[in-house]
């Protein structure tokens, strides 16, 4: 479940950003995307409800294997590039691709989700954001220093020349999870033309894929540093930074790929659409139309639809909710800010028709006990049933098992007439 405050997202101007995620997952039908089961809202919130893929994402499997092998992260690039081709043909821009993003169902295969900074282009105008363009770039809102092209604050590359692979592995993965999940985030996979705000299209996550393929391969991102805004001067100097370690032993073709992936947008692999990235060299082999048939290059080990094991684990936070200010109804009172996301709400059927079948929908198939009601307890004349020593029969077992025709009234009978006949008023 996905759960978004609604005054922070019209003070922080992300109504449409939400807009377009909620109309990308109810739009996009695709075995390589996460699909949406419901939204909906209350006074305060929005809510997105979402498949569940228990088999972790990437950046965990990433953290726990270190590297994979060319084999390994072939199947998993060929279904990035699925996921992210589908989202492209219904002309939308993820902008956030990166291992966080690319979850794993129970068999291992990818599906790409959290479409937060999604964005819609226009078909009939040219498919490229600028900056000026409203909501093209909220999410980049930490202003960016002046000589982030080059200048006196340029990166030191004693930063990494000293550092083995090995090194700067470990150093990666112990700064990792911090990054992943502060507020900041880290910009490791974002593309040079987002971060200098020149306008930028569908290209720009092809980088980001170029980008999860080189950590894929050699254990971290090819332009980390120890400093966010460092690695942002990395990516915008790329033809300086991006450099393969002696020790990663990649097959050429991954090298070409990768270079092809992370350079100008002009000569970007992809910028005529998905089907040239198909066509590398790197991918000769594979069926592309039975990729999601095939067994997974990694199989998750999933104990059950509701196993967590394969997501890192969290400290849960209790905090208080905050007490609506309304009185009833909240739909009777819409304000401007409910009017800001009128037509929200959505139920896909297709999907939860088929959930039926699965192992939860037949559990609650299963007939329960019906609960006992009050007259029941007090007339059981037909069950045989003995309460503290008293038969509540007509025709009972004694103690040595024979069965009698005696006939009376047991006690839980008399209480019985005296509540229906209202005697003494109440019990």
């Amino acid at each position: 479940m996905k759960k978004l405050k609604k005054s922070e997202m019209l003070s922080r101007g992300q109504v449409e950003h939400v807009r377009a995620e909620r109309n990308l997952l109810a739009e996009v039908d695709s075995h390589c995307i996460v699909k949406l089961l419901y939204s909906f809202q209350d006074s305060e919130y929005l809510y997105l409800i979402m498949e569940y893929l228990p088999g972790g994402d990437m950046m965990t499997l990433l953290m726990r294997k270190d590297t994979l092998t060319e084999d390994e992260a072939r199947f998993y690039v060929a279904q990035s590039v699925l996921a992210i081709q589908s989202i492209h043909r219904h002309n939308y821009i993820h902008r956030d691709i990166k291992p966080d993003n690319l979850l794993l169902d129970k068999n291992g295969h990818l599906k790409l989700s959290d479409f937060g900074l999604c964005k819609p282009l226009d078909c009939r105008a040219l498919s490229t954001l600028h900056e000026h363009e409203p909501g093209s770039d909220e999410e980049y809102r930490e202003p960016m220093p002046m000589d982030i092209e080059g200048g006196r604050s340029q990166p030191s590359t004693r930063e990494q020349s000293h550092r083995s692979q090995q090194e700067q592995l470990q150093h990666w993965q112990r700064n990792r999870r911090m990054l992943a999940y502060s507020t900041v985030g880290t910009p490791d996979y974002i593309a040079p033309e987002v971060l200098l705000k020149k306008g930028y299209g569908m290209e720009c996550d092809w980088w980001s894929l170029g980008a999860i393929m080189f950590e894929m391969l050699v254990g971290y991102p090819p332009f980390y540093s120890d400093d966010p805004m460092n690695t942002c001067r990395k990516i915008v100097n790329w033809r300086t930074y991006l450099k393969f370690p002696d020790e990663a032993k990649l097959t050429l073709e991954a090298k070409d790929l990768i270079c092809r992936l992370l350079c100008d947008v002009d000569q970007r692999l992809g910028s005529r659409g998905g089907d040239d990235i198909k066509g590398h060299p790197w991918f000769n082999g594979i069926q592309w139309d039975k990729l999601y048939e095939m067994e997974a290059a990694y199989k998750p080990e999933v104990n059950g639809e509701l196993d967590t094991q394969n997501f890192e684990k969290f400290d849960e936070v209790s905090s208080q909710p905050h007490p609506s200010t309304r009185s009833g109804p909240w739909r009777k009172m819409l304000t401007s800010k409910d009017a800001n996301f009128v037509g929200y709400t959505y139920k896909n059927s297709d999907v939860l028709k088929g959930m039926m079948n699965s192992p939860i929908a037949e559990l609650k198939k299963k007939p329960q006990p019906k609960r006992p009601s009050i007259v029941s307890l007090f007339d059981n004349a037909n069950t045989g049933v003995v309460c503290n020593g008293e038969d509540s029969g007509h025709a009972h077992m004694d103690y040595s098992g024979r069965q009698t025709d005696e006939s009376h009234t047991s006690s839980f009978q008399r209480k019985s007439q005296v509540f229906h006949s209202g005697e003494n008023g109440r019990l």
